[in-house]
C-alpha cells in the first residue's frame, strides 16, 4: 500500500544536532534585504525576538516583545526570498514543498540554537516564519510558576495538560517540567513532537524524542508505538484530534504519567475539549475517566511589560482535588472556578487574578489585563477591591459625614469643580451624590465606589 503524499515518505536523513557548541557564525551588527538566513536568525535571537517573517514585498519583520517591528527599510523581492527560502530547505524537504505547498521543521546554527521554521506558498510568492527557540531550558523559579506545579511531576500515573494561544510559551512550560523529572526522577521519557523544538540532554532520565513525518507518520502511530517501549512518561506536543486525545486518555489511565498540550485558553475549556471531542454517547465515560486521570491543568498567557523590557507569564493553575473530581464527574464544569478560588492556599490561581495581580505590581498595564481577560468585568473588580480597600477603616467611622472628606484627603477623590468630585479613574460623579450615601451607609459608598472604579 502506498503512502499519501502529504504523509511521507519519511525523510532518509532523520538526525539533527541540537545547535550547541561552538558559535559558526560572527553575530551580525545589523541585517539588511541581502543578508544570509542564518544571519538574520542569529541577529533575530540578538534582539530577543520570538518570531521572525520574511516574505516577497515585504520587509523582513520581527516580532519583539508581542509587537512586529520592520528591521529593513524596503521590502524584499521574489528573487531574494526565493533564495533565502532555498537555503532553509533541507533536500528531503523540498519535495514535500513542491508537492503541498507547506512545510515545517527545525533548522539549526551552530552555538546559535534552534528555530522552527514554517514555509508556505502564498499570494505574492513564498513566505518564511520562523520562530526563535530558546537555548537553554530556564530555572523551575525564573518562570513564576506557583510552586504547587512542581506536585504535577510526581505522579506516577495520570494527565497534566498545559495550554493557551498560540506562541504563549507552552513548549517552555513544557520543557521545564520534563526538566524538572529528569533531574529528579529514573524514568523513561518519551516525546513527540511536530517538530522538536527544545533537546534535551539526558541526566537522570532515559529520553527518547521523536519528530512527527520525520521519525514516524503520525501521533497516533508514535503513541501507539510508544505503548510498547517500555515508557514512564509520554510527552505529546499537541493533543489536537480524536485518536490523540484517546490515545493519551488511555495512557493515563493504564500506569503512564502523560504531558500535553492544548490551544484552549482556561482550565474548564481545556477540560471541556477533552471531554468533547469524543462521541456524545461516550462522553459520560470519558468524564469519569477524565475526573479519575487528570491531574491539573496549566493555562498561560505572555504579556508585554509595561515597561517595554519583554515579557511576563501569566498563569491559571488547577490542581484536581477529590472535590474537583467530582464536579467533572457530575458534569458541574461551572462550579470549577470557584473551586480554584476557594483553594488559593493550595496554589491554585484563575488567570483574571494572575492578571490582577500583574498589573498591582505594576508589571503590565491595566489595558493589557483588560484586553486578555476570560472576564473583563473581573479585572476591573479585583483592581477596584485593590485600591479601595484603604477605606476599610472608614467603616468604623461615627460621622458619616467626615466620610467625603476623608476620601479626598487620602487621595482617593479629587474635586474636579466647585460641584462635582472623581476618582482617580477620572469617573465624575455629583458632590451632593456622595454626601447622600455618606450620610446615610457606608456600604452603600463602597458599592457606588467600585462599582464607578470599573468603568
Amino acid at each position: 500500500m502506498s503512502v499519501p503524499a502529504e504523509q511521507g515518505p519519511l525523510p532518509v536523513h532523520f538526525t539533527g544536532n541540537a545547535g550547541r557548541g561552538k558559535p559558526s557564525l560572527a553575530p551580525p551588527s545589523q541585517i539588511g534585504p541581502n543578508s544570509h538566513l542564518d544571519e538574520i536568525l542569529v541577529f533575530a535571537r540578538i534582539q530577543k525576538a520570538s518570531d521572525v517573517h520574511i516574505g516577497a514585498l515585504k520587509p523582513i519583520i520581527f516580532r519583539q516583545f508581542g509587537q512586529l517591528k520592520s528591521m529593513t527599510a524596503g521590502p524584499l523581492n521574489s528573487e531574494q526570498v526565493n533564495l533565502l527560502v532555498a537555503t532553509a530547505m533541507p533536500e528531503d524537504f523540498m519535495h514535500r514543498l513542491e508537492q503541498t505547498g507547506d512545510a515545517e521543521y527545525v533548522h539549526t546554527i551552530n552555538g546559535w540554537g534552534r528555530y522552527r521554521m514554517a514555509i508556505m506558498k502564498q499570494r505574492d510568492g513564498w513566505d518564511l516564519t520562523a520562530r526563535v527557540i530558546p537555548t537553554d531550558i530556564p530555572k523551575f523559579e525564573a518562570t513564576g510558576m506557583p510552586s504547587a506545579c512542581t506536585s504535577l511531576t510526581k505522579w506516577s500515573q495520570g494527565m497534566v495538560l498545559i495550554s493557551g494561544p498560540a506562541g504563549c510559551g507552552k513548549t517552555t512550560t513544557l520543557a521545564v517540567l520534563v526538566e524538572l523529572i529528569n533531574q529528579s526522577r529514573h524514568d523513561h521519557i518519551i516525546s513527540i513532537e511536530e517538530p522538536i523544538e527544545i533537546v534535551y540532554e539526558p541526566k537522570h532520565c532515559q529520553i527518547t524524542q521523536r519528530e512527527i513525518k520525520t521519525h514516524t507518520l503520525s501521533q497516533a502511530n508514535a503513541l501507539r508505538a510508544a505503548l510498547r517501549e517500555d515508557p514512564d512518561i509520554l510527552i505529546v506536543s499537541e493533543l489536537r484530534d480524536l485518536s490523540t486525545i484517546q490515545l493519551a486518555v488511555s495512557a493515563a489511565e493504564t500506569g503512564h504519567l502523560v504531558f500535553g498540550t492544548m490551544n484552549t485558553i482556561n482550565a474548564v475549556q481545556t477540560i471541556s475539549a477533552v471531554i468533547d471531542s469524543f462521541p456524545a454517547e461516550e462522553q459520560s465515560i470519558v468524564r469519569n475517566m477524565v475526573s479519575e486521570s487528570l491531574r491539573g491543568v496549566i493555562c498561560q498567557q505572555l504579556i508585554p511589560r509595561k515597561d517595554g523590557t519583554g515579557m511576563v507569564p501569566a498563569y491559571e493553575i488547577l490542581l484536581v482535588t477529590p472535590p474537583i473530581a467530582n464536579l467533572i464527574r457530575a458534569n458541574k464544569m461551572g462550579q470549577i472556578n470557584n473551586a480554584i478560588t476557594t483553594n488559593k492556599n493550595s496554589g491554585m490561581i484563575l488567570m483574571d487574578n494572575s492578571l490582577s495581580e500583574l498589573v498591582k505590581g505594576d508589571i503590565i498595564s491595566k489595558e493589557e489585563a483588560h484586553e486578555r481577560a476570560n472576564n473583563p468585568a473581573s479585572i476591573g473588580q479585583l483592581l477596584a477591591r485593590k485600591t479601595l480597600s484603604k477605606l476599610r477603616f472608614l467603616e468604623a467611622a461615627s460621622n458619616r459625614e467626615m466620610v467625603l472628606n476623608d476620601l479626598i484627603k487620602y487621595g482617593i477623590l479629587e474635586e474636579a469643580s466647585g460641584s462635582e468630585l472623581r476618582l482617580k479613574e477620572n469617573v465624575q460623579i455629583p458632590a451632593d451624590v456622595i454626601r447622600m450615601i455618606a450620610r446615610d451607609d457606608f456600604d452603600k459608598i463602597w458599592a457606588l465606589l467600585q462599582q464607578l472604579a470599573q468603568k
